[in-house]
């Protein structure tokens, strides 16, 4: 029996298989070893990944990229805000959740962004059959650290429609620690390891204590505003001026002509990671031009200096708030396609000038790599290495707060800090008014601390037929239990009647 790691990015997804005693990222039916998250509907068919991405320049409407910005999100969420207004395929609202607008002969039709995941989960799921050459269905998905509750259930719910087994959710950063046996190989030491992951939209940084094996996160940080796209963007900005020095035509305006660059620009950046300079041509570009233009990796380096400085700022920011030094940290293991880039792997050395610095495996393949490991401990391989005998521990990806309605008061209480090694149990004891005959209790997830006005609330709780007092107040014990597979147990019960209720939420952070 074999099993499946899955990553599914922003840009990209990517599927490994773990088989007789490894795990290897599998190559899709192009040659590609990593596929664009990309799904565009044509007249009589679908198609997902590279074909998809490259038919985007003549079928934008109908291509939906990023679908992962909005899985799972309300409308009114700032990411799915940000989606939509970048979207080139119109995006609704319907029933209160999102919809795309695909446009066919016959009439509109709208597709749900779980539906477009259920697409590129196939097309892995396809991709690994294919390579394997039977039926494989158990597969471990990894999810980013700060997703909610809503975002892990829509991420399985495409993955399960797509005909898959999820064995485990795992996040991100434990995975690529697995893919490198981190904590395993000396599983008595205790050390410290920085996950940077920069991906296609994102930017995300972890430290993680490795203790007898153990996994425990310290500190993460996600920063939106920076991504792989940010270096295409760059790169297509300076071909556009290029290209109106060259033939007086300011092209910026020009989204056909622009999409094109992009295009362009993408492909030179992946070649700039391994070679000294790098030809960008686009076929009638505009007017008819032809556009021919080189650029060297000093060029692009320079073009992106400050999108360098702005993918290291993080990880000072990071190690201040754990209060480390750079002599702290043990190691560093670098994730996401953006993260190959020659320049910013050099600028983290010199940033860690004594740290080692892990980059063996491609950056776009450690996160499946890693999941993919992780299917094959839950399917119990006796031909796993024996230093890969651990016990992964999940934790805590947002903080979970606690609000009493009844007696009005606006503050929150923090129960259960992200980060927290799971299982974990905390309790509470907060007071009502004595007369009041039922107390409300209402839970929130949030990186920060929530207001009244964020939409992160997840659960809440109703303690009925309560005896009034005279005087005095209710003592009411609430205990939180959050389990290894993230599903959380609230039990609230008032201490003088005895009175109880308890409610459970599958699959919180």
């Amino acid at each position: 029996m074999a099993a499946i790691g899955v990553h599914l990015g922003c840009t990209c997804a990517c599927a490994a298989v773990y088989k007789d005693g490894r795990a290897d990222v599998i190559a899709n039916d192009a040659g590609d070893r990593v596929t664009p998250a990309v799904v565009g509907f044509l007249e009589k068919e679908v198609i997902v990944g590279l074909a998809a991405k490259q038919s985007r320049v003549r079928n934008a409407s109908n291509t939906i990229v990023k679908v992962k910005q909005v899985l799972g999100r309300s409308p009114d969420d700032p990411q799915a805000k940000k989606h939509i207004s970048e979207s080139k395929c119109t995006v609704i609202e319907k029933g209160g959740k999102l919809r795309y607008e695909i446009e066919t002969e016959e009439a509109v039709k709208l597709v749900s962004p779980e539906d477009v995941a259920k697409l590129i989960f196939s097309k892995m799921k396809e991709t690994a059959q294919s390579a394997i050459g039977s039926d494989i269905n158990d597969v471990v998905i990894t999810v980013p650290f700060d997703f909610g509750t809503n975002q892990k259930k829509a991420l399985g719910e495409a993955a399960a429609s797509a005909g898959f087994n999820i064995l485990r959710m795992v996040h991100e950063p434990s995975a690529a620690l697995l893919a490198y046996g981190i904590g395993q190989d000396s599983p008595a030491g205790k050390s410290n390891v920085l996950v940077y992951k920069l991906g296609g939209t994102s930017l995300s940084v972890t430290m993680i204590e490795v203790n007898s094996g153990i996994y425990r996160v310290l500190a993460t940080k996600t920063y939106d505003g920076i991504g792989g796209v940010c270096f295409t963007e760059a790169l297509a900005q300076h071909l556009a001026s290029e290209f109106q020095r060259s033939y007086k035509q300011d092209i910026r305006g020009n989204a056909r002509a622009m999409m094109k660059l992009m295009n362009s620009a993408d492909l030179a950046k992946h070649s700039l990671s391994t070679l000294g300079s790098s030809n960008c041509f686009v076929d009638s570009l505009h007017d008819g031009i032809d556009f021919d233009c080189a650029v060297s990796r000093a060029r692009f380096e320079l073009i992106c200096s400050s999108l360098f400085t702005q993918c290291i700022d993080p990880i000072k920011s990071l190690l201040e708030q754990v209060g480390f030094q750079t002599t702290d940290v043990n190691q560093v293991v670098l994730c996401g396609g953006s993260a190959r880039i020659p320049k910013l792997q050099q600028l983290i050395k010199d940033l860690f000038p004594e740290v080692e610095l892990l980059s063996s495996i491609p950056p776009d393949e450690v996160i499946p790599i890693g999941a993919a490991i992780q299917a094959g401990i839950l399917l119990g391989k006796d031909n796993l290495a024996t230093d890969l005998d651990t016990i992964t521990i999940e934790c805590a990806a947002c903080n979970i707060f606690v609000k009493e309605i009844e007696s009005g008061a606006e503050t929150f209480t923090l129960l259960l800090p992200s980060g927290t090694p799971l299982p974990a149990r905390r309790q509470h004891t907060l007071q009502a008014p004595g007369n009041v005959s039922s107390v409300c209790l209402e839970l929130y997830e949030s990186a920060g601390i929530p207001s009244v006005a964020d939409p992160c609330k997840f659960a809440q709780i109703v303690l009925k037929d309560l005896q009034k007092k005279a005087s005095g107040v209710h003592d009411i014990v609430t205990v939180l239990t959050m389990k290894r597979d993230g599903s959380l147990h609230i039990t609230c019960t008032d201490k003088d009647s005895g009175k109880s209720e308890m409610i459970t939420v599958e699959e919180t952070s």
